[in-house]
């Protein structure tokens, strides 16, 4: 697979480097480990309970040596009954009395002492060690109780070489069943884990790399299992995550498309709408009473025009200029804003302004403007859309008004249109998230969010249903710095 730079990346790097490899090796040196843990007091176990079957051979030996008439065994005899009990030396003690009950012939040395009586699991296994590792024959002594309690303690002697003989058998046999048991157990925890982590996890690789190709293509967002453990939520979060990514960049798209048109049109519309002005300029010398009434406010509305193309690749920008605020009669700018609307307006839309003469905003006036202008125009969209669609509808009503509490003033723009969806809500304020009409690109209620946020005030959708929508807009006062006084520092004349 190849990536964004050109480079080749794989979305399965093999066995060995793979995370299936990792688990297998793992789970085998695991299963091993435990292995170790359970061999080492086995291995311990094995030498004592076989020092324990020779020291109960040994007492046999040495109660049958007893029973012989007069107590007297032939050479032959007490080499076989030995021999049989695979032991050099056997002594019984009684009480105080210690007894040597048979001996091999030829003398023997002990080298090491061991008494099974007493003893630590630690201890055990650190001579079943030693007696494993030893290089050299030993005869070990050896101390117990009688299991037949033919006396108080008995003791033995014998070779190492076949203790050490036996437990090497005995390790052999617990490696290869380890190994087995190892090769079984790593084998169904391998496939276990590979189906509930390995897998999902290759899918979440594989899909995250697909993604990364193309992440406007919504056909390469996951497709979540049901699960619901870490593997499920991870899935999920990543499906919503590649949604709103996706979501973004074709509205970073569309915007950048936007951007591109917009600087197109810019100067050749900039230059026809110079042209008007000019027109508009000379129209205003006439001494007609009506075209003095409407040239004014025709040479504003180019101005504003004009200016806002100047400034229609701001939107664009991480950071929009501070607005230039001052006390407005909102009033007034309410009326420019409706006369301005009621030109395009149907003759079933009636736009009333209930704003108080006295009330004052500390806004800037043209981003007030643009902020209401918006704002009627959806409204009066909506309800004609509506009157369109259902001739017998409702007669349109469209109301501006406002009113201040302490430092904020809070504009309502309300209507009884038909509402917006419930699918736009939630993304009402992003851009070209809210175009609802055929032709519309969804920019206006983002503008209006912008600048209104520029205020320090907040826009937000009041409410919306089958009666009407209302929007409200706060916009607080500037803060004013207060200089702190200084007292005078002339002490006053008590004695006057």
């Amino acid at each position: 697979m190849t990536d964004g730079d050109g480079k080749t990346r794989s979305f399965d790097p093999g066995l060995l480097r793979g995370l299936s490899g990792k688990v297998l090796a793992l789970t085998i040196i695991f299963v091993m480990l435990g292995e170790v843990l359970i061999f080492l007091p086995s291995i311990a176990n094995f030498r004592i309970q076989w020092l324990k079957g020779r020291v109960a051979q040994a007492e046999i030996a040495a109660l049958a040596a007893e029973a012989a008439p007069d107590r007297i065994l032939s050479s032959d005899l007490r080499t076989e009954i030995l021999k049989g009990a695979g032991v050099l030396v056997v002594s019984l003690t009684r009480g105080d009395k210690r007894q040597l009950i048979l001996r091999s012939e030829g003398d023997h040395m002990i080298d090491a002492s061991y008494d099974l009586r007493s003893g630590t699991w630690l201890s055990a296994i650190v001579d079943a060690f030693t007696t494993m590792l030893a290089t050299e024959p030993r005869v070990l002594g050896i101390i117990d109780v009688p299991p037949n309690m033919s006396g108080d303690i008995i003791e033995i002697a014998l070779f190492e070489e076949p203790l050490r003989k036996a437990m090497l058998g005995y390790g052999i046999n617990i490696l290869i069943l380890s190994i087995i048991l190892s090769i079984i157990v790593a084998g169904l925890v391998f496939t276990a884990l590979n189906v509930t982590l390995v897998r999902p996890m290759k899918r979440l690789t594989r899909n995250m790399l697909a993604f990364r190709q193309n992440p406007e293509d919504h056909s390469r967002i996951i497709v979540p299992s049901e699960r619901s453990d870490e593997i499920g939520l991870a899935e999920r979060e990543l499906h919503d995550m590649q949604s709103e990514l996706a979501s973004m960049l074709q509205q970073k798209s569309r915007l950048a498309a936007l951007g591109l048109a917009a600087s197109k049109v810019n100067h050749d519309l900039r230059n026809m709408l110079s042209s008007a002005h000019l027109i508009s300029d000379r129209l205003a010398m006439v001494e007609d009473p009506t075209v003095k009434r409407f040239a004014p406010k025709l040479i504003g509305s180019l101005d504003r025009a004009i200016d806002f193309l100047s400034q229609t690749l701001k939107f664009g920008r991480a950071q929009e200029a501070p607005p230039l605020r001052e006390r407005l009669t909102l009033r007034a700018i309410a009326d420019d804003v409706i006369e301005g609307a009621v030109v395009q307006a149907s003759s079933r839309v009636v736009l009333f302004n209930q704003v108080p003469a006295e009330l004052l905003i500390d806004a800037d006036r043209e981003h007030l403007n643009r902020v209401l202008t918006n704002l009627l125009r959806n409204s009066i969209q909506a309800i004609e859309t509506l009157q369109n669609d259902t001739p017998d509808a409702r007669e349109g009503h469209v109301t501006v008004k406002s009113w201040r509490e302490g430092s904020v003033v809070t504009i309502e723009v309300r209507d009884n249109g038909p509402g917006i969806p419930e699918r736009v809500r939630p993304k009402l304020f992003e851009a070209f998230q809210s175009a609802q009409r055929s032709g519309g690109v969804g920019l206006g209620l983002a503008i209006c969010s912008e600048l209104i946020r520029a205020h320090g005030g907040e826009i937000r959708l009041f409410s919306t249903g089958s009666d009407g929508t209302v929007f409200r807009i706060a916009v607080p006062d500037t803060v004013a710095e207060l200089k702190a006084g200084r007292r005078g520092e002339r002490q006053r004349n008590l004695a006057r």
